[in-house]
């Protein structure tokens, strides 16, 4: 009975370990990450609740636009985006001039906003975005 159990190990040892190299086999390199692409359909709230944190001063923008959301193809995940431009106050209360943002959405919804890598916004449609114009932070907001 002795002799049993440690050649059972071994062909369980076996087993997985030629299960394991199978499988790695059949993978590929690239990493996929699973993300649900369900189209963000309140995009612009979920920008303006986001935007404060991603600038010094949030209040008084200037030139604000905002694209519809888009599909991105490129890389292994395929996720939403809008694109934001606008022109924000730094720290000093001085503008900084234009510069432009990406949103992010995952299962549909903000994830990461962010200044937008070069290219992603060059061959966007921008509509208005008045809503960004009027934000305004604090007791005095109506």
């Amino acid at each position: 009975m002795r002799g049993v159990y440690p050649k059972r190990l071994g062909q369980s040892l076996f087993i997985l370990t030629a299960l394991g190299v199978a499988l790695a086999a059949c993978s590929d390199n690239k990493k996929s990450i699973l993300v649900r692409n369900i189209m963000p359909t309140k995009y612009k709230d979920e920008v303006l609740r986001t935007f404060p944190q991603a600038v010094d001063d949030p209040t008084n923008v200037r030139d604000a636009a905002i694209t519809a959301p888009m599909l991105n193809q490129n890389g292994p995940v395929h996720v939403y985006y809008v694109c934001v431009r606008a022109n924000s106050r730094n720290a000093n209360h001085q503008y900084t001039g234009v510069k432009e943002y990406a949103g992010y959405f995952y299962d549909g919804h903000l994830g990461q906003f962010v200044e937008a890598p070069p290219g992603l916004c060059d061959k966007v449609a921008y509509q208005p975005f008045p809503e960004l114009e009027k934000l305004c932070l604090g007791k005095k907001c109506s």
